[in-house]
């Protein structure tokens, strides 16, 4: 009887893992294309002619390594904030890098990388794994929460710091992007880490 009741819990066990994770064959499509995401460069970089430009991939595993590290802030889910950075430009694996300098309304780029974004939750097969990617991707672009907030700063600092890297390595006067996020930190810690940045770039001239 305790062998049946074991065998029983296991396969109960196994078949709740199966229905909230996606199949071997829908993992792997997913994570193929999701290989994009290393092999493109940031297009703002590419177009300042930056040698060796980082990919979206990059930007988006120091983003999450910003959410992992920063200090507990009350109200803000800190998991949360790293999954968000994961996932917040993955569409950009089927739409590249949409820059402003490329004259597409802000309307049409999000409703580009919302159809590609629901693409690549179908690839995932569905089920919670994609609908998490599809809400945290949403409060993201909406801006609708606390966390939201906390990595769309991140998503400026990570800019901005990669900025004041590529004029220190590569002798880039890089200052429109320091423009274009002035004045526009919506956290304490944004604020905090963008200051820092700027006192070191003033700092080296």
């Amino acid at each position: 009887m305790a062998a049946e009741a074991s065998s029983s819990s296991s396969s109960s066990s196994s078949s709740s893992e199966s229905s909230t994770s996606p199949s071997p064959s829908s993992a792997i499509d997913f994570l193929s294309l999701c290989h994009r995401l290393k092999t493109t460069k940031r297009a703002g970089w590419v177009k300042r002619e930056i040698q060796g430009p980082e990919s979206i991939a990059d930007h988006m595993y120091r983003m999450g390594l910003m959410a992992l590290i920063s200090a507990d802030i009350p109200g803000v889910n800190r998991d949360k904030c790293i999954k968000m950075a994961i996932v917040h430009d993955m569409a950009e694996a089927i739409v590249g890098d949409i820059t402003p300098t490329d004259g597409i309304p802000k309307s049409e780029k999000s409703r580009q990388e919302k159809e590609a974004l629901d693409h690549m939750c179908k690839l995932l097969g569905g089920g919670p794994r994609a609908k998490e990617i599809h809400e945290l991707w949403m409060e993201y672009e909406e801006n609708s929460s606390v966390e939201a907030k906390v990595v769309k700063d991140f998503d400026k600092v990570e800019m901005i710091l990669q900025a004041l890297e590529y004029e220190n390595d590569q002798g880039k006067d890089l200052d429109e992007f320091f423009l274009s996020t002035a004045g526009k930190f919506q956290t304490d810690v944004g604020k905090a880490w963008a200051t820092e940045i700027a006192r070191r770039r003033i700092k080296q001239d």
